[in-house]
């Protein structure tokens, strides 16, 4: 089992809590005496430059301001400079928020989504049996308003806050689609939202002995919920394996690693570098699975999915059948501030063994097909999932 647990997250939005930073809050210069800029505007560095436009905007402005908002927009406007949609300031609330998806249940539409780099909310996967999912909401579809309401990718948390809300009530999502025909059409949909239940890993064995296990997303708990389906699996015999990541939006690297390291032998599985080339690998050296194993991908399979297929493709340990990749090959860290604020950050890109960085482009399949319009796949739907088929084919060829 890989035994570094350090706290590096790369999931789009489903990401977890593993680090907790200091908070240091406008460690400033005396500027004013009672409500007066002592400072000529001439002499302002860039730290007393902002308290002089806190102090002007107090005196000034319309409307009345808490100390506490002008605070948060000055720490958004941090991070909205790096021009990184992966990298934003959240306020206590919305921190909180962010970190209610990660406790395992919400109330919402059941929907992953990532600030796209064409300003557009963008989805990534709907995660399985939610009402985003039931009503054909499709990885790649633009949001553009939530409630008749415009966004945009710089407002992303917002229109998530929109979307969440009790079970029971209803939400009207606006989206644009990409058409086959190379247009786009806008859609209108109408979803009442439901509790949201977040599981990992599910499993079956299918006919021939063949072990099927969907891992559903990357959260803390997936490496162990993996090892016990895989467990369950070769005790009742199984001859090779799928591994379904579609829709899978990622996750944690560690838990990711660590899965990777019970199936493709000792190797190098990823690695991670930053700006000033500080490389980190992640490295199995478990024995390899030892049998056939095919794993299925999509346009929704982005990150950690991409770290753990990246893995199995460059080792040589399966097949990748499915559709290409989202292509997200950059690593984001959260830090959790003690006044209950928080930021995610991205502080490197990751390589798959053969060095390859995907962010971009994607992973593409071995065997590329396309599932039909409407068709939805799964174990539960095996006679119209063609690429679960191909799957059992390519197995029952190999054992």
């Amino acid at each position: 089992m890989i035994s570094k647990k350090k706290a590096i997250i790369i999931g789009v939005i489903l990401i977890l809590l593993t680090a907790t930073g200091t908070f240091i809050l406008d460690n400033m210069v005396q500027l004013t005496i009672g409500t007066k800029i002592i400072m000529p505007k001439s002499q302002l560095n860039s730290t007393s430059k902002i308290a002089y436009i806190k102090n002007y905007i107090n005196e000034n402005y319309l409307n009345d301001v808490t100390n506490e908002e002008l605070t948060d927009g000055q720490l958004k406007g941090l991070f909205e400079g790096l021009e990184d949609p992966y990298s934003v300031y959240m306020s206590k609330k919305e921190f909180a928020d962010f970190m209610d998806q990660t406790e395992g249940s919400y109330g919402g539409v059941g929907i992953i989504v990532t600030p796209g780099e064409d300003g557009y909310i963008t989805v990534v996967s709907p995660i399985e049996d939610t009402p985003g999912e039931k009503a054909g909401i499709k990885s790649g579809d633009k949001i553009i308003k939530v409630n008749d309401k415009e966004f945009t990718a710089d407002t992303m948390d917002k229109a998530v806050d929109l979307m969440k809300g009790d079970p029971g009530t209803d939400v009207k999502l606006t989206i644009l689609r990409d058409t086959e025909e190379g247009k786009t059409e806008e859609i209108e949909v109408e979803l009442t939202r439901k509790e949201i239940r977040l599981k990992s890993v599910k499993s079956q064995m299918l006919e021939d002995n063949i072990g099927y296990i969907r891992i559903i997303q990357f959260d803390e708990l997936v490496y162990e919920d993996f090892k016990k389906h895989l467990e369950q699996l070769q005790d009742n015999g199984m001859k090779s394996l799928v591994i379904d990541l579609r829709n899978n939006p990622g996750g944690l690297l560690a838990q990711t690693a660590n899965i990777a390291d019970l199936l493709i032998g000792k190797s190098n599985i990823v690695y991670t570098e930053t700006k000033n080339g500080e490389r980190e690998y992640y490295k199995s050296d478990e024995d390899k699975l030892g049998i056939p194993i095919t794993v299925l991908v999509n346009e929704g399979s982005a990150s950690a999915s991409e770290i753990l297929s990246g893995a199995i493709k460059d080792t040589n340990t399966g097949t990748l059948i499915g559709t290409k990749t989202f292509g997200k090959g950059i690593v984001q860290r959260i830090e959790q501030l003690s006044d209950g604020s928080g930021f995610k950050l991205t502080v490197s890109e990751y390589f798959t063994p053969n060095g390859t960085n995907i962010h971009g482009k994607g992973i593409e399949p071995d065997i590329e097909i396309k599932l039909p319009d409407g068709v939805e796949g799964g174990v539960e739907n095996l006679d119209q999932d063609i690429q679960l088929k191909k799957a059992i084919e390519i197995l029952r060829e190999k054992m």
